[in-house]
């Protein structure tokens, strides 16, 4: 249950998503599939395809800040919503050399980025974005029962020559099933110790920057 941090790491961060409010800014269903199908490359449901779109739209706002640099203030505000496949949870997870023993997980968050800060995480050599409060609610299918998880986190992101190189997610209050409080309490405060998701939110981070926004750059031109 604990590992489920990730993909909440990966849609609280910059929604950029925080830069990475998407590895999903194109759902696992839309990229090349593998050889051998499976469900993950499943068509996408009504839910899937309203919930890609708003996070479309997110990522073009975010990525006209970013590469553009304009806007240059004021804030982007975006209520992100994504369902996890079991099995692109498990391909997610991989990363990290763990399973996923639960089902489908669907995510929200309400997301605010000041696109100053934006703008000098791009443009400076070195730049420490401090980033607001997010509360994450995920609803986690297990078997004949749906676990209801609420987690707090303030991710901090240095950057150089406009590029993460760290992330600390800061992990606060969670609210959960007794049976899964222990083990997210565990995981939520050996990160804030050590680190242990940072390599993989810089990652998406950086992902998100050079490649997802491409993918939507035909919206983010010219605003």
């Amino acid at each position: 249950m604990s590992k489920i941090l990730v993909p909440w790491a990966a849609s609280a961060l910059l929604g950029l998503g925080v830069l990475a409010v998407l590895p999903a800014a194109v759902p696992a269903q839309e990229r090349t599939p593998d050889p051998k199908p499976d469900a993950a490359a499943m068509p996408e449901t009504e839910a899937e395809r309203k919930e890609r779109e708003g996070r479309r739209k997110c990522a073009a706002l975010l990525c006209s800040t970013l590469h553009t640099k304009a806007p240059a203030d004021g804030q982007v505000a975006c209520h992100i919503q994504k369902t996890w496949r079991k099995e692109a949870l498990t391909k997610i997870l991989s990363r990290g050399k763990v399973s996923w023993p639960w089902g489908d997980t669907r995510c929200a968050s309400e997301l605010k980025f000041d696109r100053a800060m934006l703008v000098k995480a791009m443009q400076e050599p070195d730049f420490e974005a401090q980033f607001d409060t997010y509360d994450i609610r995920c609803q986690i299918d297990n078997a004949k029962d749906k676990y209801d998880v609420t987690a707090q986190l303030r991710p901090k992101v240095t950057f150089k020559q406009g590029k993460a190189v760290k992330a600390n997610l800061n992990w606060g209050k969670i609210e959960a099933p007794t049976l899964a409080k222990s083990a997210l309490w565990s995981i939520t405060a050996a990160d804030n110790t050590f680190g242990l998701l940072q390599s993989i939110a810089v990652d998406d981070i950086n992902e998100f920057v050079a490649t997802k926004c491409m993918e939507v750059k035909d919206e983010w031109q010219g605003k």
